[in-house]
């Protein structure tokens, strides 16, 4: 990894981040392709990095890959990326016009049969992360960024940020850019019945005060 070029970004995340890797997002992409930092690579199918325009203005941060993100190379592919669609074609946001992309980049999961469930990468393997996520942003600069879940959202702002008592809230991170964080969509599909419209509700609302941003 070499030094980045842009300091600021390097301490837009909650615990600066002294080196991260240089290049445009395709440059980025490859050297991601052969990351060893940390075990989840020899498990997962591959790399699952950031997938958007490099000039997009608007960065959302999820947590994690799924089997089908781990499946096909790309950010919210599976049920969530399909719920996550609906919610931004609901707040009047195109996709196409975000940059999307996970504080992890590797599928993690415990095998149980021939299934393969999701399981939350801890502490370390989110540190080993970091850098690839500081490299984004670095490149991006986004005006906005959304972070999609806890874990996004305390990497973002610190380990003390709950979610469920500071969401939609606006941060200015370094110079030029503004955060917030909310549900991410993997949550709303587990919530039982009423409690998922709540959350969904609130998942679109939130996205709407991004278009209005």
């Amino acid at each position: 990894m070499l030094p980045g070029k842009n300091p600021t970004a390097a301490t837009l995340l909650a615990k600066p981040v002294k080196y991260i890797p240089a290049g445009n997002l395709a440059v980025l992409r490859r050297q991601a392709r052969d990351c060893r930092a940390c075990p989840l690579w020899r498990r997962a199918t591959q790399t699952v990095f950031g997938a958007g325009p490099a000039r997009a203005q608007i960065m959302l941060v999820g947590e994690q890959p799924g089997l089908q993100e781990d499946l096909q190379g790309v950010p919210f592919v599976g049920p969530a990326g399909q719920l996550l669609d609906r919610a931004l074609q609901a707040a009047g946001l195109d996709r196409r016009a975000l940059y999307l992309t996970n504080t992890v980049k590797h599928f993690k999961y415990a095998p149980r049969g021939k299934l393969r469930l999701h399981k939350r990468a801890n502490a370390a393997e989110q540190e080993a992360c970091r850098a690839w996520l500081a490299a984004e942003i670095s490149r991006l600069q986004p005006r906005l960024l959304v972070a999609l879940g806890a874990m996004a959202a305390q990497t973002v702002f610190g380990a003390s940020f709950r979610l469920s008592a500071q969401r939609g809230r606006w941060h200015t991170l370094g110079e030029g850019t503004r955060a917030c964080a909310t549900w991410h969509p993997a949550a709303v599909l587990r919530a039982p019945g009423e409690q998922r419209a709540k959350l969904y509700g609130e998942l679109v609302r939130d996205l709407t005060a991004v278009r209005r941003q």
